[in-house]
């Protein structure tokens, strides 16, 4: 006979989430290396060494079970997304340092893993990109292979071969739409730039894929992706229906830069995001629109990084003012004072 009492359900361990998240990143990974080459993955082994280096000191220091936090993936996960945001080319100081402050700043200086306010991988980003602005460009050209020798000498400081190196389709669109030259418009930098077809498009793919996996695992709820891609799908499509000549089209806009990785995993952070369904929408919403108008009328390309750190700031109020009514208590009543 069918029972339909409730059940209890195993509540998932910290190390379990992590691990999906980490599967989740690897369809993009892969799209990575296919079209771009090994370089990806000697950062994301310096990004990892490095985090799981740093957690263990600073967790020594803190007299903290070193192994139980070590292996919870929480410091991994982080490291994945930095060596994932930061361009792959880039010198192996540039990860390192990023990733340290990462770990050290952004989370144990403030508790730890569940007390830290602001985005780990974003912070990293931030100041990476505000303190080196040149090196934060060094994207692989896409219509140059760059072996593993290659890679290792570009990162490691033992060659400088500019014409392996190049700026990216958001990178080129918003120097040249914001040159001398007034009358460039994105028709015209667009027609000498790669963009879809040339590995971007399929590694937003991947991360899509993974996405989608994270959601099917309930990892993540619908309310962060679907409000982030759909308020910079909205406002793409309003700007270049009204002026095609100086704004993105809505695929150039979500299929360039990180995107699809903030998407899925940026935005849905547990700790740094809002928690409540209304609270996730309005912050998700907010990143979209301030991502979209920083890299329009901003000084970087593309500004997820900056888009989160400032919702980072708003969370807990925006948390206050959409927590649902108690069970059984009006949603109009207030709490009484002594």
């Amino acid at each position: 006979m069918a029972h339909n009492s409730p059940y209890l359900t195993k509540a998932s361990s910290v190390q379990s989430v992590m691990l999906r998240v980490v599967l989740a990143l690897i369809p993009g990974i892969v799209a990575y290396v296919w079209f771009f080459g090994p370089a990806v993955l000697i950062q994301l082994g310096l990004a990892s060494f490095t985090a799981i280096a740093a957690e263990a000191l600073v967790l020594k220091l803190r007299k903290r079970p070193i192994w139980r936090f070590v292996s919870d993936g929480s410091a991994l996960v982080t490291a994945w997304l930095i060596a994932l945001s930061f361009p792959p080319l880039g010198p192996w100081w540039l990860i390192v340092v990023g990733t340290l402050v990462a770990i050290i700043v952004a989370k144990h200086l403030y508790g730890g893993l569940g007390q830290n306010p602001f985005n780990p991988a974003m912070v990293a980003f931030a100041l990476m990109i505000v303190a080196y602005p040149l090196l934060m460009s060094r994207w692989p050209n896409v219509a140059t292979s760059i072996n593993f020798q290659q890679a290792c000498e570009l990162i490691f400081g033992a060659s400088t071969m500019d014409a392996i190196t190049s700026a990216t389709p958001l990178d080129t669109l918003r120097t040249a739409l914001h040159g001398a030259d007034a009358s460039t418009t994105i028709q015209t930098v667009l027609a000498k730039t790669p963009r879809l077809g040339h590995g971007w498009d399929w590694i937003a793919g991947g991360y899509l894929l993974g996405g989608l996996y994270l959601l099917q695992q309930r990892i993540i709820t619908w309310h962060l992706p679907t409000a982030f891609l759909l308020s910079m799908a909205l406002l793409a499509g309003v700007s270049n229906q009204l002026d095609p000549a100086h704004f993105n089209g809505v695929a150039f806009e979500l299929l360039s830069g990180g995107t699809l990785l903030a998407a899925f995993f940026i935005v849905t952070d547990p700790v740094s995001s809002c928690t409540t369904p209304r609270g996730k929408l309005i912050f998700a919403a907010g990143v979209g629109l301030m991502t979209w108008v920083i890299r329009h009328f901003g000084g970087y390309p593309d500004g997820i990084a900056f888009a989160v750190l400032l919702m980072n700031v708003a969370a807990p109020l925006i948390d206050m003012y959409t927590q649902p009514p108690v069970f059984g208590q009006k949603s109009d009543m207030k709490p009484k004072h002594d």
